[in-house]
């Protein structure tokens, strides 16, 4: 199985990703709706196609990206029937089973943190991804969305402890820089219900704490209940100067294709070296201007800036930390070349 665990630093929420090796069909597991553009890069670079998303619970910290990512990719969206949430595709209950080819998940309700709460067991119960209601030593709050502590701590100990302790547990959030626990771990050092709380216990502990109202609660749960869907049911903006793909490592590229039809509406920085360029002098039609990239920095008043600017090099390596050097210098519209001249332009 492909696996991989996402983090977004605004509300330190974990994405997760699931594939099967050999179908390439991937899901989502709680996406942000801010980090679409990554979770698409890193699918599109794994060459996985996006089948599914599917969010724990109606979340109060951000927005799904749930509707975003089925506007561009015709994938499903699945949440607990209980929410109700517009647009969803896949209403999951109590023992749903559901998931992708070649990987399969079961839902199981864990209410508490709120009342459409739900937690999803990997096949074979190797993996559980538990949203709020089990976090790594502690656990979502109760006091909002219609909470309860009481059904919190039946949730936890009467569900989710039953899974067996080697079960690795992934929490939709940790603000502590913590990855993954086990349920074994959680039973035994969980600092709310571990090391056999009582539900007394829990429930007092969960009463005093006092917590401030979560900031984004009124846009977010309102957003979360279309799906993540905006109120005007516009997509966002994508940047109007070029066919811009932003890659998982955060560089913005475009292909040669695009670029071949756009020549005279970009400024075309060539950043090899001056031996590079004699040697290739086809790739001499191209350019606009050419800087040797551990010259960039010395020489930006060199680049107009009435144009957008595309970085090309040899592999599009070198090119890519010109495009981060030119944003550091305040040009908003950059992009560098994808794969550069060994694949694309002779």
């Amino acid at each position: 199985m492909i696996f991989r665990q996402l983090f977004d630093n605004t509300s330190s929420t974990y994405t997760y990703l699931l594939a099967d090796e050999n179908h390439r069909q991937a899901m989502l597991i709680d996406p942000v709706f801010g980090q679409v553009r990554r979770d698409l890069a890193l699918i599109r670079e794994l060459g996985l196609t996006l089948a599914l998303v599917a969010d724990t619970h109606a979340h109060a910290d951000h927005i799904t990206a749930a509707w975003l990512l089925k506007q561009k990719t015709g994938c499903r969206i699945a949440s607990a029937k209980v929410i109700n949430a517009d647009h969803t595709d896949v209403a999951l209950e109590n023992g749903d089973e559901f998931g992708v080819k070649g990987v399969r998940l079961k839902a199981i309700s864990t209410p508490g943190h709120t009342d459409g709460c739900m937690s999803f067991i990997l096949e074979g119960e190797s993996m559980v991804f538990t949203g709020d209601t089990l976090l790594i030593r502690g656990c979502g709050r109760s006091d909002f969305q219609q909470g309860s502590a009481h059904r919190l701590y039946h949730s936890i100990t009467g569900k989710l402890f039953a899974l067996p302790d080697s079960c690795l547990v992934y929490p939709a959030h940790d603000y502590q820089g913590r990855t993954v626990s086990t349920i074994g771990e959680e039973k035994a050092f969980n600092a709310r219900v571990g090391a056999g709380a009582s539900e007394t216990d829990f429930v007092e502990y969960m009463n005093a704490m006092k917590l401030p109202h979560p900031k984004l609660i009124d846009e977010a749960v309102p957003a979360n209940l279309r799906s993540g869907r905006p109120e005007n049911g516009k997509l966002p903006e994508e940047p109007g100067w070029g066919d811009i793909r932003i890659t998982y490592a955060g560089v913005p590229e475009i292909d040669e294709e695009w670029l071949e039809q756009h020549l005279g509406e970009v400024t075309v920085l060539d950043v090899r070296l001056d031996d590079e360029v004699k040697d290739n002098p086809q790739s001499r039609r191209l350019v606009d201007v050419h800087i040797p990239l551990n010259q960039l920095r010395d020489r930006l008043e060199e680049i107009p800036r009435d144009k957008p600017v595309v970085a090309m090099c040899r592999s599009g390596r070198r090119s890519s930390l010109a495009v981060s050097i030119l944003k550091d210098a305040g040009f908003e519209k950059v992009a560098s070349l994808s794969r550069g001249f060994v694949t694309s332009i002779p």
